[in-house]
């Protein structure tokens, strides 16, 4: 049966010399030292960036693989096409996914003091994707590591991430989702091969000082560890494995009082959101936690159309586009919110950059 090329080429940064420890001056300890810190009193997104695999894979290819359709495929998932990586890594899509981010920004390598990735998909265990990332750019020191919580990540990586900058451990990040599901994806099984996607999104993140505002607020997340079973990439190099019908019940169910809760601790009410970018998981769910919500003002995103299910990227992915194409006024209240295996949540309202 014919399936997609996976191909799990390895990073290969080039090698530099050697030339001692290091102390990246943008952290609270370099500028210490350096003495110029200043009050830092929260952080925001400055810039976003994302990347996408040119292989653009239809429901009608599917539909010659599997027992499927083009018109089941949309009715219940919502998905057009998806984008497969046939020689991209996951460092690969993440790297050129942070670099638009740095240009859009406006800042170098050099700036950066904080690397961090949303994935669930790599295949290597060392060095992680946040090293190779910061090699590759040429980050020198970086604080850089990885986190797991599958579709939940971006949302998990960007509350730790402020956590840092208004600790005074970082001043500007990187916080990068990333997945490269094709290599997980059985595509023999129609109830997974029609969901899932590969790319990448990017944010820059950098500290707020004096009467600046922050623009991103409190995280709001937690787990419902017993349900752990309902997503699941067990072993090595497993295939994606998920209970459907008991993540949408807990998804349409459970999550819309959580999503109120994270406008409620940034103070803003879900009817003065402009947009509310969810996990992009399947139409059905965005559109029942959007209604549960209660946001008929705002953009609600779905690049899960023309992108499919990319896990901790999708949240990222989906917001660079909206920023893309001017769809949200910058400085908007935008609410992001991700969901999926662990079963995992997390959200918090942002400032649109």
């Amino acid at each position: 049966m014919a399936r997609p090329p996976r191909r799990s080429g390895r990073a290969g940064a080039a090698s530099r010399p050697y030339r001692g420890p290091s102390v990246n001056t943008n952290t609270a300890l370099g500028a210490a030292t350096a003495g110029t810190a200043a009050p830092v009193t929260g952080s925001r997104i400055v810039a976003l960036g994302h990347y996408q695999p040119s292989r653009v894979l239809t429901n009608d290819e599917l539909s010659r693989m599997v027992d499927t359709s083009d018109e089941w495929i949309r009715e219940r998932v919502g998905v057009v096409t998806r984008r497969i990586a046939d020689t991209e890594t996951v460092a690969d899509m993440a790297t050129a996914a942070a670099g638009k981010a740095l240009a859009n920004a406006g800042l170098t390598a050099d700036d950066i003091d904080l690397v961090v990735v949303a994935t669930c998909s790599s295949v290597d265990r060392s060095p992680n994707v946040a090293c190779r990332v910061a090699a590759r750019l040429g980050i020198n020191a970086p604080g850089a590591y990885d986190i797991n919580t599958a579709c939940s990540g971006f949302s998990y990586a960007l509350g730790t991430v402020d956590h840092a900058i208004r600790a005074g451990a970082a001043r500007n990040a990187l916080v990068i989702g990333a997945e490269k599901l094709s290599d997980f994806t059985d595509w023999t099984d129609r109830s997974t091969c029609i969901i899932f996607g590969d790319g990448a999104g990017a944010a820059v993140v950098t500290a707020t000082t004096g009467d600046e505002p922050a623009g991103i607020g409190p995280v709001v997340w937690g787990s419902v560890p017993e349900k752990g079973e309902a997503v699941r990439i067990e072993g090595w190099r497993p295939y994606i494995q998920q209970e459907g019908q008991a993540v949408f019940r807990w998804a349409t169910t459970s999550l819309a009082p959580l999503a109120r809760l994270a406008c409620e601790r940034a103070g803003v009410d879900p009817s003065e959101l402009a947009a509310f970018v969810p996990h992009q998981a399947n139409t059905r769910i965005i559109d029942g936690i959007a209604k549960r919500l209660g946001v008929p003002q705002a953009v609600i995103a779905k690049d899960i159309v023309e992108s499919g299910n990319t896990s901790a990227a999708s949240i990222p992915l989906a917001l660079s586009k909206l920023v893309e194409r001017r769809e949200v006024p910058s400085g908007a209240p935008v609410l992001l919110f991700g969901f999926g295996g662990g079963l995992t949540y997390a959200g918090q309202v942002i400032r649109c950059p």
